[in-house]
């Protein structure tokens, strides 16, 4: 076999794209979107007879003394069950990494480690255990099984088969999603789909989310190249869920009137069930307190409108992946998020999608509220989809004394640097 770099858009893409696991991490574009984060592409592969048998997304990283090391993020497009192909394009890549001085290569397939159950109980059907086995007879040396997002990429998923009737889609939700979604889109706000201006907007919910889990973020110069590169190719859309401040008062004003006229009819009139009504008026009171605090909280905004909720999606393949999402800290409990995830679900479905990624959830499928990242498991997993776990992240290690260094010295570079940006958005 013919080991090829330097692969033209057309040719890698016709590949990628048609093959059943293709994932846009994997995509030409996604490489170029890389650079904005100062990762040098390289599109590589193998071939017989002339023809492509799989490729590799190679993200450069440039390091001291003309040293680097490559990332390919979800690992190779490639039959991994065909052992003598891994390791033939394993020894290709060594090979190759070694001319441009590349101290390791990094991946993490998108390949199920095993079937769960939404509780996380291991299923029959898949073990993909002897394959973490053979990659690290080639030399590959794996990460171990993480839980959140310490690596590269979420090691667990959601996934949503769109590939049924709708109403058996919309029925495995869980019964408090569906209870949302029932009252339609009660507070009146506007969903649709942006453009590039509204960037902006969408950046506001991305700040609001990393303040509240305690994560770094991007600039926006970041989701605005990632967002115009697929979008070019119609492979990305930007969902905006925006509240009218002067409307939702309005709307809230009706409701607290309408609960009130309730209590008051309660009162004025004779029951014999007296412990009934008594309960009916509480609830009603509940209703009336709850809706009095919401209320509050919106009477203290001064903007016209404000932007609840935000994704953008990436729509590649036969999948329609949520990559980058935010909700403002403010009216969270309003529910804006699960609008805009049913919108972009429906949406897919209707274009014949036949998969919905939710992209990230953590290894703990009950996660305790210490957790950061537990509401947002939970949110997802109440969509219905099936949980996935990954097989992980492992180093293909090229020269091993200058990777040992590499490992020790490079979590005390990313702490100092974590600290360093934390405290700037603090001021």
């Amino acid at each position: 076999m013919e080991f090829v770099t330097n692969l033209k858009k057309e040719e890698y893409e016709a590949f990628v794209s048609q093959n059943p696991n293709g994932h846009f991490m994997q995509s030409y574009y996604f490489g170029q979107i890389q650079k904005e984060k100062h990762f040098i592409p390289h599109y590589v592969g193998l071939k017989e007879k002339g023809k492509l048998v799989c490729t590799a997304l190679l993200l450069e990283k440039k390091l001291i003394m003309h040293y680097c090391y490559f990332y390919s993020p979800r690992g190779y497009v490639i039959d991994y069950t065909d052992k003598k192909l891994v390791k033939e394009f394993s020894d290709a890549l060594k090979k190759y990494a070694k001319e441009k001085k590349a101290l390791f290569i990094k991946m993490d397939p998108a390949v199920k480690l095993h079937n769960l159950t939404p509780n996380g109980e291991i299923l029959d059907g898949v073990d993909n255990k002897p394959l973490v086995e053979y990659l690290k007879q080639l030399g590959y040396r794996h990460q171990g099984y993480n839980l959140n997002f310490e690596n590269q990429q979420p090691r667990f998923t959601f996934r949503i088969n769109l590939d049924k009737p709708w109403e058996e889609i919309y029925n495995a939700m869980h019964p408090t999603t569906r209870k949302i979604l029932n009252k339609k889109n009660q507070y009146q706000f506007s969903i649709y789909k942006g453009d590039k201006k509204d960037i902006k907007d969408f950046y506001i919910t991305m700040v609001e989310t990393a303040k509240r889990e305690g994560i770094l973020q991007a600039p926006i110069s970041y989701y605005e190249t990632f967002y115009s590169i697929f979008h070019e190719q119609d492979l990305s859309d930007l969902y905006i869920v925006k509240a009218n401040i002067k409307n939702l008062l309005a709307l809230f004003n009706t409701k607290i009137a309408d609960i009130q006229k309730e209590i008051d009819a309660l009162q004025d009139a004779k029951y014999k069930n007296k412990e009934k009504v008594k309960n009916k008026k509480q609830e009603l009171t509940n209703q009336l307190n709850k809706l009095n605090k919401e209320q509050a909280e919106i009477k203290k905004i001064k903007e016209k409108e404000i932007v609840l909720s935000s994704i953008i999606t990436v729509k590649y393949g036969d999948c329609v992946w949520t990559v980058h999402g935010g909700n403002h800290s403010l009216l969270m409990n309003l529910n804006a998020n699960y609008l805009c995830y049913y919108t972009i679900m429906k949406d897919a479905y209707e274009n014949g999608y036949k998969r919905m990624d939710c992209f990230g959830a953590c290894g703990v499928a009950n996660p305790d509220k210490t957790n950061p990242i537990a509401g947002l498991h939970t949110f997802k997993k109440r969509l219905g989809g099936e949980y996935i776990e990954f097989i992980g992240e492992f180093d293909f290690v090229i020269y091993p004394f200058l990777y040992f260094l590499f490992k020790k010295l490079i979590p005390i570079y990313r702490k100092l640097i974590r600290s360093i940006k934390k405290n700037e958005s603090e001021k």
